[in-house]
């Protein structure tokens, strides 16, 4: 491995052009990285999965580099079964409230009854990453059941999650890092979406990756 690759995974109903992924590319850049951050609806949100979003990464990350992949929500998610997928590539992971064990969260998210409409019609509508209604394929939940809720991971692991979280409970967090002696939880008085603690969160990312380099 001769370099190493920063990549940034949004969360789902996001893009490359969310708020904290921007200002982190910003934070990246004034250090002079660059922080790639690649559009993981694939193949487009009405239709997107986990293994296409995973077939995404492996395309950024390319063959040979050492990556370090800072996932949010469900881009933490992916960031976690990319690394579990592919442990000789990924140096150091980075993930933000990430969406752990989403079969169980999501029916007490949504509710029941809008679970069963999804399946029984095959789509559900949710704002884009730019607002716009979009009805979404239930192969989303049936892709994802394929992949492990919560995936291990060998290597250093920091995450940073709200205390305030009301999409992904920090319980979630706590559990994993408590499992894992390779893994750092940073509680933070902040909401899912981690806005508020957008310069907390650099600073600690900037310190857990100074050991590489």
């Amino acid at each position: 491995m001769v370099a190493t690759r920063h990549i940034f995974l949004h969360g789902f109903a996001s893009g490359p052009q969310s708020r904290k992924g921007h200002a982190l590319r910003e934070a990246f850049a004034a250090r002079g990285l660059t922080l790639l951050q690649p559009d993981l609806n694939a193949p487009d949100f009405a239709h997107l999965t986990h293994t296409a979003s995973l077939g995404v990464l492996d395309q950024v990350a390319g063959e040979d580099d050492a990556v370090v992949l800072i996932g949010s929500s469900l881009g933490g998610y992916l960031a976690a079964r990319w690394a579990q997928l592919h442990p000789e590539r990924v140096s150091r992971l980075v993930l933000l409230c990430p969406g752990f064990e989403m079969i169980d969260r999501w029916p007490k998210l949504l509710g029941p009854d809008a679970i069963a409409r999804w399946r029984a019609h095959g789509v559900l509508t949710f704002p884009d990453g730019a607002g716009v209604p979009t009805s979404v394929h239930w192969g989303f939940i049936e892709d994802a059941l394929r992949h492990p809720p919560t995936p291990d991971v060998a290597c250093p692991t920091l995450i940073l999650h709200g205390t305030r979280d009301e999409v992904v409970p920090i319980a979630s967090s706590r559990a994993y890092a408590a499992a894992h002696a390779n893994v750092r939880l940073v509680e933070v008085d902040d909401d899912h979406g981690l806005l508020a603690s957008v310069d907390r969160i650099a600073a600690e990312i900037f310190a857990f990756l100074e050991p590489t380099g």
